[in-house]
């Protein structure tokens, strides 16, 4: 990766951490004071699961930026990269539970319109999706990772034989 590509990247990641911690801070509490006419069994679910879905999301970002530097580094076809991809792997997993489960808290009554249920459904969908598209990202990663290792010990056993 270019030095420019991974500036823009650093960037935007930066920009959307700060973005969701404004969110965090500022928005999920306007949400909450603008559902205190509802159902609490609506109310409570549905700011929880913001917040969730926040967090899931700046774990996404801290774990990317990471991955980031190991490639800046020259590192990232190591054993180590293999912990922030399971992260961001079982990130996304829990971002799409926690889509269901708003699915679950809307559908009952007239909160919503059964349309936005179907829509969170495709969401939840959509961020499956992403979840299985990181877990094949991660087989070729353990596929070149193990060409590494099985590159570095023919060079071992090549400069034995020089």
């Amino acid at each position: 990766m270019g030095r420019l590509a991974l500036l823009a990247l650093r960037t935007v990641m930066v920009a959307l951490l700060a973005g969701s911690v404004f969110v965090q801070a500022v928005m999920v509490p306007l949400l909450a004071a603008d559902m205190k006419d509802a159902d609490a069994t609506v109310r409570v679910p549905v700011v929880v699961i913001t917040l969730l879905g926040l967090v899931t999301a700046q774990v996404v970002v801290v774990c990317v930026w990471r991955l980031v530097t190991m490639v800046r580094r020259g590192t990232v076809f190591s054993h180590a990269a293999f912990r922030y991809v399971d992260i961001v792997t079982g990130a996304f997993g829990t971002a799409a539970l926690l889509t269901f489960a708003l699915g679950v808290v809307l559908a009952p009554g007239e909160a919503v319109a059964p349309g936005v249920v179907l829509l969170i459904g495709g969401v939840m969908v959509a961020i499956l999706g992403i979840a299985l598209i990181v877990l094949v990202l991660r087989m070729l990663l353990a596929q070149a990772v193990a060409r590494d290792v099985e590159a570095a010990e023919m060079r071992a056993e090549l400069a034995e034989v020089i």
